[in-house]
């Protein structure tokens, strides 16, 4: 189904171009008002991260919500995995974040969940853009939505992060340094992590409107690399934005990634019997993750990019586990979406199991060297489409004579087209990425 508005994670864009403006906004809450009218009593949950533009379009949001007789009850900023679980202990129609997740401040966008907790589905996705192209209406004044604030979020969320691990878990003397990317996890990851008894160091933290994920977070790793050294820490935790990615680092200053991060997860539930099915990665995972664990006999099937389209293939293999090189990582044991703190609060229980570091724990997965070049386009003319683009991807995966491959696809959240070469030999991939991006920028101009 083509759309109009909604992409791969919801509607996202730069702010005060079309359709990221107030007046979008109040249509879009009004739409998605009415349509979830149409299925009986109509309650919404909205949070938001930290961004300064999120005070606006929440007010523009409310307002269309109340015009469609939607009650609304405003969360602040909260993760949006936090949304996800609110909505549905709240027994509420569907949640709405306004996050532009790991993109600078100047971006905005909105996500919709489910009253289960889950993306929304196609159908009222559709719904929403047909209403949206209507004439906007208000329903009578008594019938209009009311607005509340839920004042314990945080706190109800904390205890909910800290369901997810045995209620005797104490990560006393264990040394985390947490980077809050000045986001949406800035209040609640400190407080689930020191309330588990672990010691911990705070980055990021200060939001002010302007600074989410600017130079910190799991898209700019520098300062917690540095920080875990110079502590002497036992490992560093990066957050993105609104908190549904996460990357560490270990005690020597390495990243560790998210098909890292999976592998050990995975690896952990299947000692423990406790592994459902097998594991969904993405495209764009890295081939030794499917190495490592076919060596463990976990099956492993690869997704579209985005974690909405692995969560649809855990939910159609009824697995539990997935995720992205990112860091986005879903933990269905445990939680209906991505949860960056969920996820991370799994891997240091793996560690503890096994009695080993994160430098440790990540060895026995071997990656396989990758490269990625984002290449800029205007729009127009799909690059990836392109014959010359085309043939080129071709020569380049005869040359890797079967021992590596070729993934080209645009970004769903930024005009982007992503170039991924992965082979055995990283000087070879390198060169195999430089020239495939050369192509595609050439076709680009």
């Amino acid at each position: 189904m083509t759309k109009k508005y909604f992409g791969t994670d919801g509607i996202r864009g730069r702010v005060g171009q079309f359709p990221i403006t107030p007046e979008f906004m109040l249509r879009l809450g009004w739409a998605a008002g009415m349509a979830f009218r149409r299925l009986g009593a109509c309650r919404i949950l909205v949070g938001k991260d930290t961004r300064i533009s999120g005070y606006m379009f929440e007010s523009a949001l409310e307002a269309g919500l109340s015009a469609a007789g939607a009650d609304v009850m405003l969360l602040g900023p909260m993760p949006t995995p936090a949304i996800a679980y609110l909505t549905r202990t709240f027994h509420a129609e569907a949640g709405i974040v306004i996050s532009a997740s790991h993109n600078p401040h100047h971006d905005n966008g909105i996500k919709f969940f489910s009253g289960q907790g889950t993306k929304l589905p196609d159908d009222l996705e559709a719904m929403i853009e047909e209403l949206l192209d209507t004439p906007m209406t208000v329903v009578e004044s008594e019938k209009l939505g009311k607005v509340s604030r839920i004042n314990d979020a945080a706190g109800r969320y904390i205890e909910f992060c800290k369901s997810s691990v045995p209620t005797s878990t104490n990560f006393a003397g264990l040394h985390v340094v947490i980077d809050c990317a000045h986001g949406a996890t800035y209040k609640v990851a400190p407080n689930v992590f020191r309330e588990l008894g672990a010691k911990v160091t705070v980055l990021s933290a200060q939001p002010n409107g302007l600074n989410i994920n600017e130079d910190c977070g799991s898209t700019h790793m520098g300062n917690l690399q540095a920080t875990v050294l110079a502590e002497h820490a036992d490992l560093g935790i990066g957050f993105d934005g609104d908190g549904d990615r996460v990357l560490m680092v270990d005690h020597t200053g390495t990243i560790v990634d998210g098909d890292e991060l999976l592998f050990i997860i995975a690896r952990d539930l299947q000692e423990r019997g406790k592994l459902q099915g097998g594991v969904v990665g993405t495209l764009m995972t890295n081939l030794g993750v499917e190495l490592a664990l076919a060596d463990l006999n976990i099956p492993f099937v690869r997704a579209n990019v985005g974690d909405r389209y692995v969560t649809a293939e855990l939910l159609e293999r009824n697995w539990q586990l997935g995720g992205e090189g990112s860091g986005h990582l879903v933990c269905f044991q445990h939680t209906t979406t991505g949860d960056a703190i969920i996820a991370a609060l799994q891997v240091i229980l793996a560690l503890r199991r096994r009695d080993e570091s994160l430098a440790q724990s990540r060895q026995t997965l071997r990656k396989c060297p990758q490269v990625l070049v984002n290449v800029r386009f205007a729009g127009g003319v799909d690059p990836v489409e392109h014959p010359a683009v085309k043939e080129a991807c071709a020569r380049v995966t005869a040359a890797m004579a079967g021992r590596g491959r070729v993934l080209l696809r645009k970004s769903g959240t930024e005009p982007l087209v992503r170039v991924m070469v992965e082979g055995d030999d990283e000087a070879q991939v390198r060169s195999y990425a430089d020239e495939l991006a050369k192509v595609v920028t050439e076709v680009c101009v």
